[in-house]
């Protein structure tokens, strides 16, 4: 059990963290934000969780560049490239060197505020890789769009309650998943933006995902 990071030749150069549960994992979680959110399996460990790797992608450290990275409504094109290596690159890399590869149905996107857009923009654009999408406080770059693709993952979207910008953005989403159908989680929690809700709602989401 434990944290691994690992630098790829993306972009110049950008690391990934892994946690790894002590037991094999039944469950994983692709995230952004990854120097942020991979240190959280521990808290799915404390709770008593199902076994859960996260394999956390890490921002970059300039503002505007990650939340085009993260939305694609921005820049399309560096959308596409961050898509791509999540999708290909880090799945690829999390099969060879730790040999998992579980069905769509225990694999989830999951982000925080910017890296939450992602993680819909994730399930949305790949449902037959992410089973379920889970959503902290989503900023407003990316929308939900007019049509929305089918099949449609399950969401789990979490605000606090002294956000009111990104909490009407996670209803929002939740409206607009729940019209076209989809198995939708909206909840609210004391807190702010960046607030410790963020970390303790995790346990509570991938057991919802993942039915433990």
């Amino acid at each position: 059990m434990g944290l691994i990071t690992q630098t790829f030749a993306y972009d110049g150069g950008r690391q990934v963290s892994v946690w790894l549960p002590a037991e094999p994992p039944r469950a994983v979680v692709f995230a952004g934000d990854g120097q942020l959110i991979a240190p959280w399996g521990e808290t799915i460990a404390a709770a008593g969780g199902p076994p859960t790797m996260i394999v956390g992608v890490h921002r970059l450290a300039d503002e505007m560049r990650r939340l085009h990275e993260y939305s694609p409504g921005f820049e399309p094109q560096r959308f596409a490239a961050h898509e791509r290596f999540i999708v290909d690159d880090v799945r690829a890399w999390t099969r060879s060197r730790f040999g998992v590869e579980l069905p769509r149905e225990r694999t989830a996107a999951y982000g925080v505020s910017a890296s939450g857009e992602l993680a819909l923009a994730l399930g949305l654009r790949h449902p037959d890789i992410f089973g379920a999408v889970l959503c902290a406080s989503p900023g407003a770059g990316y929308r939900p769009p007019q049509v929305l693709p089918s099949p449609l993952p399950r969401t789990y979207l979490v605000a606090g309650t002294q956000e009111p910008f990104f909490r009407d953005n996670a209803a929002r989403w939740a409206d607009a998943l729940r019209g076209a159908g989809a198995d939708v989680m909206m909840t609210e929690r004391e807190g702010g933006h960046g607030g410790v809700f963020w970390q303790a709602e995790l346990p509570l989401m991938t057991a919802w995902a993942f039915g433990e």
